[in-house]
């Protein structure tokens, strides 16, 4: 398999470990707290959204396209339910698996501007494992959500995933 596609593999395993968890305990999705983001479902949101706009950059879609596209998308996901966005996270991932499929080789260099930013020289691959290490970090707020609340999280690190498949 390839690397990227086992890393994007990795990033949707823990997705829905996290989803499994909050199906559990749903009280908690919405629930009010003082941290970095204000609840669970504001982290989950921002992740759909960033994996949203990596997917539609390394696609090729100019910058002032997915920005435009952005208010529509807030729309349509941001008073999801558990259930909701888990789907809508569901969706993402198959035209991410499609993109991943698609490429030759993951390794090749391509350029995004950004107007801010400016010019970033990158491989598919990079970019990918941009998206699963966004996620593992958000992953982490979602935890110390919970632990806020006065509910544990779950395990979702790379080397569990790396044990379950080992055990198939």
């Amino acid at each position: 398999m390839d690397h990227s596609l086992q890393l994007y593999q990795y990033h949707l395993w823990a997705n829905k470990t996290i989803f499994n968890h909050l199906k559990d305990i749903p009280e908690t999705y919405s629930k009010e707290v003082n941290s970095v983001f204000s609840s669970v479902k504001e982290v989950l949101y921002h992740l759909y959204q960033v994996d949203y706009v990596w997917l539609r950059t390394i696609s090729g879609d100019p910058f002032e396209d997915i920005v435009a596209s952005i208010p529509q998308l807030k729309e349509e996901n941001a008073n999801n339910t558990i259930e909701e966005m888990e789907e809508a996270f569901v969706n993402l991932a198959e035209k991410y698996k499609a993109f991943i499929n698609d490429q030759e080789d993951m390794n090749r260099r391509f350029s995004i501007h950004h107007p801010k930013y400016g010019t970033l020289n990158a491989t598919y691959a990079e970019l990918i494992q941009h998206v699963v290490n966004h996620g593992t970090y958000h992953r982490g707020n979602i935890t110390a959500i919970l632990r806020q609340l006065g509910y544990t999280g779950v395990q979702t690190d790379y080397v569990s995933y790396l044990f379950i498949l080992n055990q198939s």
